[in-house]
């Protein structure tokens, strides 16, 4: 968490060949970087993404691939947990995005919500139902999993 309340989710790609390996774009040396791409995501408490910055140090098409990092500001005010996967896809499919970058957005929900878990307990003494319950697979609030470790929010069959 930063200073100001906010949090930075960052992802990257790192591409690298251990032999020299040809391009269209020319010949990139054994441990030079085919793609290095990063985007940071800045999210409110809510999971409100308040800033976006997207960059694309090595790229196959320098002067191509490069220049499509400010697109990414588009997501300013989406909610990773609600619809992010679905309308990351729509926004950048084909040519209107980078497949790596918009690949590479899709792991920030699961990034997120497991940072706040960091910051929220998930005990019984919790009044609102901790935010990871049904969620998941495995936090259904119908499972076994879910009456064994969070009983108070099991809401399946006869608990008894």
């Amino acid at each position: 968490m930063r200073d100001d309340g906010l949090f930075d989710l960052d992802a990257r790609l790192t591409d690298l060949k251990d032999i020299d390996y040809p391009l269209s774009s020319g010949l990139r040396k054994r441990g030079d970087p085919v793609h290095d791409l990063f985007i940071r995501v800045t999210i409110d408490p809510q999971f409100n993404i308040v800033d976006v910055q997207a960059c694309s140090d090595w790229v196959p098409y320098p002067g191509a691939c490069d220049t499509i990092g400010p697109a990414y500001r588009q997501l300013i005010g989406l909610n990773l947990v609600r619809g992010f996967r679905r309308t990351v896809g729509e926004m950048f499919a084909d040519v209107r995005g980078c497949s790596h970058l918009t690949e590479l957005l899709l792991s920030l929900p699961t990034a997120a919500i497991q940072t706040f878990a960091t910051f929220r307990r998930d005990n019984d003494e919790e009044v609102e139902k901790p935010f990871q319950l049904d969620r998941c697979h495995a936090l259904e609030t119908t499972t076994d999993t879910v009456l064994r470790y969070y009983p108070r929010w099991y809401r399946g069959g006869d608990a008894g």
